[in-house]
């Protein structure tokens, strides 16, 4: 089984194309907007989407861009949903992480340390480092 894509939410696409195209180095591959119709249909949330889509090899995300008031994620602190992500360097990677103002949460396991970011908009990763 391979993952097609992950699918998450954003405020903004400027915080979507910080995140994913300058932290993630992801290419922006295309946008287009989703319905309300549609999205009533998928999601039955009736208000229309920008879809932002970026990937690079294996990796897609399809991101739902609007800052609407009415459409508000579930309480970001008490989420389990997460994205794993491997990077090639974990040092580099934090260190551009905290360049990017993006918090580092590492969590000390036995003798190892599992890591864990969070997107501009609350939105969990789970980072770890090629082996």
């Amino acid at each position: 089984m391979l993952i097609n894509h992950v699918a998450l939410y954003c405020t903004s696409e400027k915080k979507s194309d910080k995140f994913y195209q300058k932290l993630l180095n992801l290419e922006k591959t295309h946008s287009k907007t989703i319905s309300s119709s549609l999205s009533k249909k998928i999601f039955n949330i009736d208000m229309a989407f920008k879809l932002v889509n970026y990937a690079k090899d294996n990796t897609r995300f399809e991101i739902f861009i609007s800052d609407d008031k009415k459409f508000s994620p579930r309480n970001i602190n008490n989420r389990v949903e997460h994205v794993c992500i491997i990077v090639d360097d974990m040092e580099s990677f934090l260190d551009k992480c905290k360049s990017f103002d993006i918090d580092i949460n590492k969590i000390p396991v036995n003798d190892y340390f599992i890591i864990f970011i969070k997107d501009y908009d609350g939105n969990l990763f789970e980072v770890k480092d090629k082996l």
